[in-house]
């Protein structure tokens, strides 16, 4: 398997410097395009929201960029140097961590075996290099350190099981794993989407956190409200490619929706204009049953 060139271990880019970008991504399932020449690009210190209808190809985009799916064509930079994911170990082993709808969290292990799932610390000398013995002393000490970090105050006991907690403490436990192993960019799918108010704002409050010390996050909702509040710049996703990119404060909620919708267009100078057309142009479109896919 080829490497990505990119290392997790690349100085930390300055705020507003480009730290990913991709160019021309195509991916096709038959005569389904779930992603038709997009571009995409992101900053260090920014909170990008990737936004768009049911079937734009969002989440196609997402598992290109994560690494979960390989592209039919088009260019991924990290960094600035062209990079190629074969999978998402890849993608985490140059630091980009991801952190889906569906958490992918064990409810029978505890908060700290939970943050270092798939990663253990190992005991030092023979009992961790032969007996394989984790280090369960150290990942709590550390989930510790993690947590408190990130100013996560509704988690008390590190040793509680994951099963215990309310949802918005297992998204948060699930963020704050992606906070301490993504180096380069964290992208989160849907964080809030199952959650209260409450837990809701929690969950905002802690990716404005980790945005704050630089890292740049990726954010895939369906949320207005939430995205004209956390966002930095807004990434309209529509027919599988970039239809415009766009700041709170220079569009308005009904304004991005007809960007999504097709209803309003945006010209190279930045214009929205109506669109005399909303139809979808070429290729075949998605069917119901390839939504999964094609979303």
């Amino acid at each position: 398997m080829n490497q990505p060139e990119a290392s997790a271990q690349a100085p930390a880019p300055r705020t507003g410097d480009v730290v990913m970008r991709a160019s021309g991504l195509v991916k096709r399932y038959g005569n389904v395009v779930a992603i038709r020449e997009s571009d995409f690009e992101i900053r260090a210190g920014e909170v990008l929201a990737v936004v768009g209808d049911n079937g734009a190809g969002k989440s196609s985009l997402i598992k290109a960029l994560s690494g979960a799916l390989v592209p039919d064509a088009g260019t991924i930079e990290l960094d600035g140097r062209p990079v190629r994911f074969h999978g998402p170990r890849d993608a985490r082993a140059a630091g980009i961590e991801t952190v889906y709808q569906t958490l992918a969290v064990a409810p029978q292990m505890d908060i700290a075996t939970n943050l270092f799932l798939g990663r253990p610390l190992r005991r030092p000398g023979l009992l961790g290099s032969g007996l394989r013995m984790l280090d369960h002393k150290k990942m709590r000490s550390q989930a510790a350190e993690q947590l408190d970090r990130l100013g996560i105050a509704t988690i008390q006991d590190i040793t509680q099981l994951v099963g215990t907690l309310s949802g918005g403490q297992r998204q948060a436990v699930a963020v704050a794993r992606a906070a301490m192993f993504g180096t380069r960019l964290i992208i989160m799918d849907e964080p809030t989407a199952a959650l209260g108010v409450r837990e809701s704002r929690q969950v905002l409050d802690l990716i404005a956190r980790i945005r704050d010390r630089g890292m740049p996050v990726i954010l895939v909702s369906h949320d207005m409200p939430q995205v004209f509040e956390i966002a930095d710049r807004i990434h309209v996703h529509r027919l599988g490619r970039r239809a415009a990119v766009v700041t709170p404060k220079s569009c308005t909620m009904t304004e991005v929706v007809g960007l999504m919708t097709g209803a309003l267009q945006m010209t190279a100078d930045g214009t929205l204009l109506e669109s005399t057309t909303q139809h979808m142009p070429e290729e075949k479109p998605a069917s119901p049953h390839a939504s999964e896919s094609a979303e």
